[in-house]
C-alpha cells in the first residue's frame, strides 16, 4: 500500500530533509514516528530534499506498507510521535503510479526578507534579513529576465548532483509589505542552494551594486563563482508542490501564512 503525507515543518533546529547518520534532519524524526505507527520501518520518497534552516508549508512525501491503518492514524497518530516542530497536515491511500517527486509538475518557495536597519529578534530564524535599501523595480527586472527555460549553472551549488542544469521558472514575483520582501518563485523543478544564489544576486542587484541586466551576463557565464553569495536560509520556505488533477490532492495556498512575523514601519 502507498500512502501520500503533505507535512509541513520548521527547519530551524534540523541539519537539512535528507537523512544523516547523526540522526539530525526531518526525514530521520518522521521515518521514525512513522516506523512506530507501521511496527515497521518506514522510508519515504520526498518531493524535494530542504537544505538546513529551511522551512516547509507544503512538502510531500510517499512511502509504501504492508500494514494496514486508519488514514487518521497517519494523521494524528503520527503527529503525536513528531517533535512539536513537525506537522501532518494530510494523508490519503494512493496507486502506486503516484511518486512524490517524479508525479510533480511543479514546485513553489517562498522567500521572507526583513528589509529594515535593524535585525529581527523573534522571527531570527523565520526570515531573512538585509540591512541596506532595495529597489524593488531593479530587483524585479531581474527577476523577470529569470522567467523561463535557462541553464542555471550560475545558481546552483558546485554539490549540486542534478544531471541537467536546465530548469524552466514559470513565476518569480517580488511584493513589498512595509519592509517585508515576499519573493514567490515557481519552476518544474529547483537546483540545491538555487532560490537563495537568486535571491543573493537579486539583493545585490537591489542594492545598486549591478544593473538588472546582470543577471543577463551570469546565464550566460554557466559559472557559479560570478554570482552572489548563496542568502540565509533562514527566510526560505517550500510552499507547494504540485500534481496533475488526477491524484486530487489539496489545493496550493495562494499566499504564505506564517505566524509571528511583523511588518516593520
Amino acid at each position: 500500500m502507498r500512502i501520500i503525507l503533505v507535512l509541513e515543518y520548521d527547519g530551524s533546529r534540523y541539519c537539512g530533509w535528507q537523512s544523516q547518520s547523526e540522526g539530525c534532519s526531518v526525514q530521520d524524526a518522521l521515518e521514525t514516528a512513522l516506523s512506530k505507527i507501521a511496527k515497521e520501518a518506514i522510508r519515504v520518497i520526498t518531493a524535494g530534499r530542504t537544505d538546513a534552516g529551511v522551512h516547509a508549508l507544503y512538502q510531500v512525501v510517499h512511502f509504501d506498507t504492508l500494514v494496514k491503518r486508519p488514514i487518521s492514524a497517519w494523521i494524528r497518530g503520527v503527529n503525536a510521535l513528531l517533535p512539536g516542530d513537525i506537522a501532518i497536515l494530510w494523508a490519503a491511500e494512493a496507486s502506486e503510479k503516484f511518486h512524490a517527486r517524479y508525479s510533480a509538475i511543479e514546485r513553489r518557495y517562498i522567500y521572507l526578507l526583513l528589509n529594515h536597519h535593524v535585525r529581527p529578534g523573534i522571527c531570527n530564524k523565520k526570515i531573512g534579513w538585509y540591512h541596506q535599501p532595495l529597489e524593488l523595480d531593479k530587483m524585479q527586472a531581474a527577476g523577470n529576465i529569470l522567467i523561463g527555460e535557462h541553464d542555471f549553472s550560475s545558481f546552483r551549488s558546485s554539490e549540486c548532483q542534478a544531471r541537467s542544469p536546465i530548469r524552466k521558472i514559470t513565476q518569480l514575483n517580488i511584493t513589498r509589505y512595509g519592509n517585508l520582501l515576499i519573493f514567490d518563485l515557481r519552476a518544474n523543478a529547483f537546483l540545491q542552494h538555487m532560490v537563495r544564489n537568486i535571491i543573493g544576486c537579486l539583493v545585490y542587484i537591489g542594492k545598486g551594486k549591478y544593473s538588472a541586466e546582470w543577471v543577463y551576463e551570469l546565464l550566460e557565464s554557466r559559472n557559479r563563482v560570478y554570482a552572489a553569495p548563496t542568502f540565509s536560509p533562514a527566510g526560505l520556505y517550500l510552499a507547494g508542490v504540485k500534481y496533475d488533477h488526477d491524484w486530487h490532492m489539496p489545493e496550493l495556498a495562494e499566499a504564505p501564512i506564517i505566524p509571528g512575523i511583523s511588518i516593520r514601519k
